[in-house]
């Protein structure tokens, strides 16, 4: 059986981490793979600026630190702003998938520019970022967001009526007047959208968390991972600080 993590990037109870944990639902996965869910213990309110990228990064490391010394055979990093990735690739040897930068690249698999659909727009820094870092900026046919404030813990439970139509205006403008050929989803936190604009959009939309559990299954089975001459190890590993900043940020 093959373990794989799945790092959530906010604290949250058990039901709150079922939404999450509903994304397994929306792939088929071959047989011997398990998922495990782990919120972080420290994290920003929201992703809307450099520090709290700070925190997200700090907070995610913290969480999947010592995976490969519990057993798993992969991290993936429920988030679009692939926080703690690079940190995370530094410290293990099995894979670590982060959602941003891999649905970006498996779009340009199915069209020729994508366009990322995000519910707000203060999270628009997240894109560029990695859109820079990839150099992928050219691919990119628009960053269009439906103006809706995010809900980290109950995603979007009971607003699927304003939610969804409103999603759907703002990636057919993606389409029609950006020339997007693929719809990325700026967000994990949206995979409950999904099936409702794959269905009424006449592009591919890609929900980047399932594709991550996916991504994970093949690098496992290929035996595939990070460089090294990419993500050299620290010189001091810091497990013990950064355990002990969780138990700071959660009293636990």
């Amino acid at each position: 059986m093959a373990r794989v993590l799945v790092i959530v990037p906010f604290p949250m109870d058990a039901d709150n981490l079922e939404m999450r944990r509903a994304q397994l639902r929306s792939v088929r996965l071959g047989p011997g793979m398990d998922f495990d869910f782990r919120p972080v213990r420290i994290a920003p309110v929201n992703y809307v600026s450099q520090q709290d990228s700070v925190l997200s990064d700090v907070g995610i490391l913290e969480a999947g630190i010592r995976a490969q010394a519990e057993g798993y055979d992969a991290v993936c990093i429920d988030t679009v702003s692939d926080g703690g990735m690079a940190p995370l690739r530094s410290v293990l040897d099995i894979p670590v998938i982060g959602a941003g930068r891999h649905a970006m690249l498996t779009a340009l698999m199915l069209g020729d520019r994508f366009s990322i659909l995000a519910m707000w727009d203060r999270w628009r820094h997240l894109y560029t970022k990695t859109l820079a870092e990839l150099g992928l900026g050219a691919k990119c046919a628009s960053l269009r967001s439906a103006d809706l404030q995010p809900d980290n813990q109950s995603l979007m439970a009971g607003k699927e009526e304003a939610f969804f139509p409103a999603l759907h205006a703002a990636a057919l403008r993606c389409v029609e007047e950006d020339g997007a050929d693929v719809i990325v989803l700026g967000s994990t936190t949206m995979h409950q959208a999904h099936a409702y604009l794959a269905e009424r959009l006449p592009v591919p939309v890609i929900n980047p968390g399932p594709l991550t559990y996916r991504l994970a299954e093949i690098a496992i089975r290929q035996k595939l991972t990070h460089s090294r001459a990419s993500f050299p190890r620290p010189a001091a590993p810091a497990d013990a600080a950064l355990a002990a900043m969780g138990v700071a940020a959660t009293g636990l």
